[in-house]
């Protein structure tokens, strides 16, 4: 990193945001370096599709950059904007998807396993994409955020555009959709496996 980026390095994000409408492309470099990671993260675990989600991620970002002009430092977060763009844009994608069998969805893979490991963990991760697509799109939404993503109750109240309250009862009913959904697989998941 050049010594131009450190300067950057501390600097909140909306700032580097301002910096970067102001003609600094240095800050756009420190910022989509601290930001990247995770929106590709949570598309990645909204979508299932590692593709898909650096497609997200990419046109996330890119509508920051158009905006960074007309930024308001005091309005939102840049993170929590970000998010909120992310999540609508997996939600967009998940709506189009929903025809399509999920055996067709390709899985990321991690190469530093095993592949009974990897094998089991795909069909957990298409058992837990196959039981959120049955959910409300909010519903999904919601327990994606809290459950994958760990966020807090008020970032996802702002992300979602609606009350704590409605975040705390959009979780709960989701967690227990997907609990009624996954129940009869739990064997066969192996999370039989993962006890003592």
């Amino acid at each position: 990193m050049t010594a131009q980026h450190g300067i950057w390095n501390d600097a909140p994000d909306a700032a580097l945001l301002v910096a970067y409408a102001n003609g600094d492309p240095s800050a756009a470099q420190v910022l989509t370096a601290r930001l990247l990671p995770r929106v590709l993260a949570q598309a990645t675990r909204m979508l299932s599709d590692q593709a898909e989600a650096e497609d997200v991620a990419q046109d996330a970002l890119m509508r920051l950059w158009k905006i960074a002009p007309d930024w308001r430092q005091d309005e939102a977060q840049v993170s929590t904007w970000l998010y909120r763009v992310v999540a609508n844009l997996c939600t967009d994608r998940l709506r189009k998807r929903r025809g399509v069998p999920l055996d067709q969805i390709a899985e990321p893979a991690d190469p530093q396993r095993g592949v009974e490991v990897q094998m089991q963990d795909t069909a957990r991760l298409r058992a837990l994409s196959d039981a959120l697509a049955q959910l409300p799109d909010r519903q999904a939404q919601a327990v994606s955020l809290r459950h994958l993503q760990g966020m807090g109750n008020p970032e996802i109240a702002e992300i979602m555009d609606i009350s704590l309250r409605s975040v705390e009862s959009l979780t709960a009913r989701g967690k227990r959709a997907l609990t009624d959904i996954l129940q009869g697989r739990k064997a066969a998941l192996g999370y039989d496996d993962d006890e003592p």
